[in-house]
């Protein structure tokens, strides 16, 4: 160990290395006067400046006590320009007057310029003599510095035991610490080897718990598709059900309208029997047979027509105009001529409008009455005749002149305009023949229906008998363009598949 530590602490490499410290703080030393001596002539060059200063000045001074011969420039003006003569005897005049005073200036410039040769020589001699002096006391703390070098060089065997004192100290920590840090390691690789069994098995454990998790994927995966299953079967379970209740609907009212008709004729044939019926009684039985396919027209409407709350969401888009006509009016009715299920009529309820309906069609108007709604069974036309004139804020009538022949279709536009306030309104809605689905298909689906009728011709017959500011909405385009990209066939193909015409009284 003493021998790793003289390799390593070598006295004479100490001493060595104390003398280079020695040698090179005495060059810094002599670099130091040198630089003091070098900034000696710059003092000497400003002392120098200031004593040239002080010589021009008194050279200048001498030069103005000389005897003055020539009449001053300044003087060769008006009022103090005189003849020749007389500047002459003025100047010898004044040379004469201040002679005395000439001297006494002379000598004391004399005086100066001595003084200023002596201060010259007394700074180079203090300059002098301050170098000598720097030297003096650089050279006494050279022989410090030596001295005190000397007394560390002494001290250097002292410090080289304490050195070595320290390295076996040193050396034992480190045994020591060596002796820990192998234990340390040791642990270190049971740990890590502990570790590494740990996540192989953590490992195992996320690929089985990922196995588990795509098996109970693919359950709930069938599960869902379970649940969907379930769920499109309450749907048709519902539907059926539906189906069935509005098939069970439509066979009561069938028996109803059945038993109603065969009641009559029986009461009918109690009371004329044994003579035949009359007329007026056939006549009677006739119309009542009309309404035995009441409940088939229903069932079809349900079918075709689509849902309460589409229809609804349909019929929104007149509810500005019926509030404009209904201001116009004095809070007047409105009248629904075919109001049928009722949804019209409903939507105007709901929003606090006074609104009533008829409908020729036993089932349906038995269907509003039961929702609360103000209907009355009668033909249209008729109920129209029985109503005061300039009484109605508006008629509506909902996919009904489709059903009518040319003559009722303008007496129905006659008894709306004679019915109808000032301010008032008229909205008719039907099929749009010009998308050509609707009016060469769609339109028969409906076996009622008489003729479709083109836009131009129902905003004709509207204002031929009377309505002014006739206008034509089209209504409802079909969603899918079935590939279609030209825009002429979208047109006439995929258009409106409804139109309003919409007339106001004046």
């Amino acid at each position: 160990m003493n021998e790793e530590h003289e390799s390593k602490v070598n006295v004479d490499e100490i001493m060595h290395k104390i003398r280079e410290e020695v040698v090179k703080r005495r060059n810094y030393s002599q670099s130091k006067r040198f630089t003091y001596q070098s900034s000696v002539p710059s003092i000497q060059n400003h002392h120098n400046a200031t004593i040239e200063l002080i010589q021009g000045l008194l050279k200048n001074a001498q030069l103005r006590s000389e005897i003055r011969t020539k009449w001053p420039d300044n003087l060769n003006k008006f009022p103090f320009k005189v003849n020749k003569n007389i500047q002459k005897f003025i100047l010898k005049l004044l040379n004469f007057i201040f002679k005395d005073q000439r001297e006494v200036n002379y000598n004391l410039i004399r005086a100066l310029q001595e003084s200023v040769a002596l201060n010259r020589q007394l700074i180079e001699q203090i300059a002098s003599l301050r170098i000598d002096r720097r030297l003096v006391d650089m050279e006494t703390q050279l022989k410090k510095m030596d001295e005190r070098f000397g007394t560390v060089y002494s001290r250097v065997p002292n410090i080289d035991d304490s050195l070595n004192n320290i390295d076996n100290y040193v050396n034992s920590w480190i045994s020591s610490f060596e002796k820990q840090l192998n234990a340390v390691t040791n642990q270190e690789k049971q740990l890590e080897d502990h570790l590494k069994a740990t996540d192989t098995r953590l490992q195992w454990m996320d690929d089985r718990l990922n196995r588990v998790d795509t098996h109970l994927q693919g359950i709930n995966e069938q599960l869902s598709n379970v649940n969907y299953h379930m769920q499109t079967t309450d749907e048709r379970l519902q539907q059926m059900d539906n189906r069935h209740l509005r098939n069970d609907n439509y066979l009561k009212n069938d028996l109803i309208q059945q038993k109603h008709l065969l009641m009559m004729f029986l009461e009918e044939a109690k009371r004329r029997l044994p003579e035949p019926f009359d007329q007026q009684q056939l006549r009677t039985f006739v119309n009542e047979e009309q309404h035995l396919l009441d409940s088939l027209y229903t069932a079809f409407e349900d079918r075709f027509r689509g849902s309460r709350e589409e229809i609804k969401n349909r019929l929104t888009t007149y509810i500005p105009y019926i509030e404009k006509a209904i201001a116009a009016t004095e809070n007047a009715a409105i009248l629904d001529i075919g109001c049928g299920r009722g949804e019209w009529l409903e939507l105007l309820t709901e929003r606090g409008m006074k609104s009533s309906g008829v409908d020729i069609n036993t089932t349906m108007v038995q269907y509003c009455q039961e929702r609360g709604l103000d209907v009355a069974k009668e033909d249209g036309l008729l109920f129209l005749r029985n109503i005061e004139a300039n009484s109605l804020a508006g008629l509506t009538a909902f996919h009904v002149i489709e059903h009518l022949s040319l003559q009722e279709f303008i007496s129905l536009i006659n008894e709306a305009l004679r019915v109808i306030r000032p301010g008032g309104i008229v909205i008719f809605e039907t099929p749009n023949p010009e998308n050509l689905i609707v009016g060469a298909c769609n339109f028969y689906i409906d076996p009622t229906h008489r003729n479709p009728i083109p836009p131009p011709t129902a905003q004709f017959l509207l204002e031929n008998r009377g309505f002014s500011h006739v206008q034509i909405n089209r209504l409802h385009p079909m969603t899918d363009n079935h590939g279609l990209d030209n825009q002429f066939l979208k047109d006439i193909l995929l258009g409106c598949q409804d139109y309003a015409v919409i007339g106001w009284k004046s």
